[in-house]
């Protein structure tokens, strides 16, 4: 039951209307909710390294054993997309009041930083580790320095690679956008003058 609704909330395209205190901008919604659907294609891209299929690349170590490489690539998938689910949080209801389901804390508000503080910390690793720019001849620069771009057989490969991991680029700078949204959005309902009930 939980896992067809986690699919149909990551599967389904954003509401019309936010369910959250103060309403969601539509693009914030719109690239909350393509998160998931646009790291899908490396995370099907990485399964094959499992098997020890390389998808075209040139490596001159082995591959360890399935016995590793199975559940380690399987779970770097898995764990790949619901971080990215965790995208749509920031923009719905479940990410301003805890799901009633959650022990001890269901039902009750969450504080802004505890979504925010997370956010803008995973934003900023995904964007180090994921952030890279072609400086030609085969490199790449990263926070890490300059790197050899991986080798492959042809073209064909490289191109299909490239497709399918370059969302994962722009993953990092998504979610500190989203974290600011989210921060702004809360903040604004907290700064907002509430008028005081008539009597009478």
């Amino acid at each position: 039951m939980t896992v067809n609704k986690l699919l149909r909330t990551a599967l389904h395209a954003p509401p019309a209307n936010s369910d959250t205190e103060r309403p969601v901008p539509r693009w914030v919604l719109r690239l909350a909710y393509a998160m998931p659907l646009l790291l899908l294609p490396s995370c099907l891209w990485r399964l094959p390294f499992a098997f020890h299929f390389e998808m075209g690349q040139l490596h001159e170590g082995g591959m360890p054993g399935l016995w590793l490489s199975i559940p380690y690539v399987f779970g770097l998938s898995v764990l790949s997309e619901l971080i990215a689910f965790l995208c749509i949080g920031l923009v719905r209801r479940w990410g301003e009041v805890a799901p009633a389901w959650i022990p001890f804390i269901g039902g009750r508000p969450i504080r802004p930083l505890a979504a925010v503080v997370p956010a803008v910390l995973g934003g900023l690793a995904l964007t180090v580790l994921f952030g890279s720019v072609p400086v030609g001849d085969g490199q790449t620069l990263t926070v890490f320095g300059v790197g050899e771009d991986t080798p492959y057989v042809n073209g064909w490969w490289k191109a299909l690679a490239m497709v399918c991991t370059a969302p994962i680029r722009v993953w990092g700078p998504v979610v500190l956008v989203l974290a600011v949204a989210y921060h702004l959005r809360r903040r604004a309902v907290r700064t907002d003058p509430t008028p005081a009930p008539a009597h009478g």
